[in-house]
C-alpha cells in the first residue's frame, strides 16, 4: 500500500510540475505575441490564452506527429530563448523545433546559436514589414460574429487587421445591446473571452478596448467610412445578399472602401478561393472583389487536391452531411427551395450542393468528374464530407492515409488539413476547430482492386470556416505573418 501512495504522489508531484511550467509557457507566448506579434504555436496548436492542461495536451498530441513527446521543459527552453532574439511578425511553431533542438543540440555551443541558425530570416525590425488593415464588417450573423471574434482575439498589438466598424439594417441602443449579448455568449461557441462596453451616445462599442462603430444601412454604396477614421478598408460581406460583380462593387463606391470579401460562393467572374490552394492565381493588388467561397467547399477541396495530385482522380461523389442553418426553419413552413421547409431541428432533409462544381472551379482538373448531394441534419453545428473518389492509380488505405497525414505536416495545407489519429471521434468533437478539413484517418476505405477510395473529412462549418476567412482575409490585406513550420 506504502508503495501505491508513493507512486500515486510521485506522478502528482510531476503533473504539478509540469503544469507550472505549462503556465510559464503561456506567459512566454504571451510576451512574445504582444510585443513582438510573434504567434507562438505547438504541432498547429495556438499557445497565446490556453490554459496549462490544454497546453500540456497539445504536447501528447504530438507524439503522433513525431513519434515521440516533447518534454514541456524542452519547449520552454525554446520559448523563452526566442524571446531573446529580436524575432518580430512571424508564426512559429516550436513542436518539430523543439525536436531538432534535443537531436541536434550537440552540435551547437547554444540554443542561441541553433535558433539563429533555424530562424535567421525571421529576425529584425524590418522583417515581414507591412501597414496593418481597417476590416469593416457588413452584416453581423453567425459567421459575422465569429469572424468578429477572431478579428478581436488575432488584433495583438495591432499590426494586422483591425475592425473599425459593423454595419447592420438597424443601430438603435436596443438592436446594439442585442448584438453584444449574441457576440459574448453563443449556444454552439461559449463565451466570448472580452470585455464589451456599449457606448450609445457615439453608436459604437469597446471590446476589449478597441472602437467599434455601429452602423446602419440598407444600401452599400451610401456609407461614407471616412467619417468614422476609416480608410482603405477591407470589407467583410457576411450577408449573401449580393454575390456577383455588380452587386458587391457596391461597397467599393463608398468611401473609405478598397477591397471586398464575400464570406459565400461568388457568381460570375468573382475569385472563388480556397486559402492555402489557389489564393496565389489572382494579384490582391489588382483584384478588387473575391469570395472565400463556402464551407463544404473549404472542406473538401484541401483532401481533393492532396488526392488529385498524388494519384488522379476519374470520378467521384461528394455527400456532405450538414448541420441545419438559419435558412432553415424551424417548425414546417413555406419556404422557396425543395424539401427546406420542414421542421429542421426534426427532420433530415435531402437538399441540393454546388459543392462539385465549386470544387472543380477551384481545382480546374477536376471538372464534369463530380457529383455531389448534401442532407442537412438536425445538429446546430460540425459536419462531415463522405468523398467516395474513384482513382487513376492503385492505392491501398495506408498510403492515401499517409499522403494525407504528409499534407497535414508540411508543404501549404498545412493549416487546413488536420489529420486525426481518433477512433472515438464524433461530430461534437469537431465544434472549435481552427482546420476547414478534419481528415478521419480511422474511417479511411479502400476497395479490394484499390481505384476506389472513401474519405470522410468533418469540418466545422462555422468556426473553421471562419478561420479561412481571416486567412485569406490576411493574404488580401497582405498582412500575414512569415511561418516558420
Amino acid at each position: 500500500m506504502y508503495i501505491f501512495k508513493k507512486k500515486y504522489q510521485m506522478n502528482l508531484q510531476h503533473w504539478i510540475k509540469d503544469e507550472k511550467l505549462a503556465y510559464e509557457l503561456a506567459s512566454t507566448a504571451g510576451h512574445l505575441w504582444f510585443n513582438n506579434s510573434v504567434d507562438l504555436l505547438l504541432f498547429r496548436k495556438k499557445l497565446v490564452n490556453q490554459s496549462p492542461t490544454k497546453i500540456l495536451s497539445f504536447h501528447d498530441y504530438g507524439k503522433n506527429i513525431i513519434g515521440t513527446t516533447v518534454d514541456i521543459e524542452n519547449t520552454l527552453e525554446v520559448a523563452k530563448a526566442i524571446l531573446k532574439l529580436n524575432i518580430v511578425r512571424s508564426r512559429i511553431d516550436i513542436g518539430k523545433l523543439t525536436k531538432e533542438w534535443c537531436d541536434n543540440r550537440n552540435n551547437y555551443t547554444s540554443i542561441t546559436e541553433f535558433l539563429q541558425e533555424q530562424l535567421a530570416s525571421f529576425m529584425g525590425e524590418d522583417h515581414n514589414s507591412f501597414d496593418s488593415k481597417d476590416v469593416v464588417l457588413y452584416g453581423f450573423g453567425r459567421i459575422g460574429r465569429i469572424v468578429a471574434r477572431e478579428l478581436i482575439r488575432q488584433s495583438g498589438r495591432g499590426e494586422q487587421l483591425k475592425l473599425k466598424a459593423i454595419v447592420t439594417r438597424g443601430n438603435s441602443d436596443l438592436e446594439i445591446l442585442k448584438r453584444i449579448s449574441l457576440l459574448e455568449t453563443d449556444s454552439v461557441h461559449g463565451v466570448f473571452d472580452s470585455v464589451i462596453i456599449a457606448n450609445l451616445d457615439k453608436k459604437s462599442i469597446s471590446i476589449n478596448g478597441q472602437e467599434v462603430h455601429m452602423i446602419a444601412s440598407n444600401s452599400p454604396s451610401d456609407i461614407d467610412y471616412t467619417k468614422y477614421g476609416i480608410d482603405n478598408a477591407l470589407l467583410i460581406d457576411n450577408t449573401g445578399v449580393w454575390r456577383d460583380e455588380a452587386g458587391l462593387s457596391q461597397h467599393l463606391e463608398a468611401n473609405g472602401i478598397d477591397k471586398v470579401l464575400l464570406t459565400a460562393p461568388g457568381k460570375g467572374n468573382i475569385p472563388n478561393i480556397v486559402f492555402g490552394v489557389n489564393q496565389n492565381e489572382f494579384d490582391v493588388d489588382t483584384h478588387k472583389i473575391f469570395s472565400a467561397a463556402s464551407c463544404t467547399t473549404n472542406a473538401i477541396v484541401p483532401p481533393l487536391y492532396v488526392i488529385e495530385n498524388n494519384f488522379e482522380i476519374e470520378k467521384g461523389h461528394l455527400e456532405t452531411i450538414h448541420s441545419y442553418t438559419n435558412d432553415q426553419n424551424l417548425l414546417d413552413n413555406f419556404h422557396r427551395k425543395t424539401r427546406r421547409g420542414r421542421s429542421a431541428p426534426i427532420n433530415m432533409v435531402l437538399t441540393e450542393t454546388g459543392a462539385s462544381k465549386a470544387a472543380a472551379k477551384v481545382i480546374p482538373s477536376l471538372k464534369g468528374k463530380l457529383t455531389a448531394n448534401a442532407v442537412r441534419i438536425p445538429t446546430p453545428n460540425a459536419s462531415l464530407a463522405i468523398l467516395m473518389l474513384t482513382l487513376k492509380t492503385k492505392v491501398d488505405v495506408e498510403t492515401i492515409n499517409k499522403t494525407l497525414e504528409e499534407a497535414c505536416l508540411r508543404g501549404d495545407l498545412v493549416d487546413e488539413i488536420e489529420y486525426s489519429y481518433s477512433s472515438e471521434l464524433v461530430s461534437s468533437d469537431i465544434i472549435g476547430k481552427s482546420s476547414p478539413a478534419i481528415v478521419d484517418s480511422k474511417a479511411t476505405l479502400a476497395s479490394a482492386d484499390g481505384h476506389n477510395i472513401v474519405l470522410y473529412v468533418w469540418y466545422d462549418n462555422e468556426y473553421g470556416y471562419s478561420r479561412q476567412v481571416m486567412r485569406l482575409a490576411k493574404h488580401i490585406a497582405k498582412v500575414r505573418l512569415a511561418q516558420n513550420y
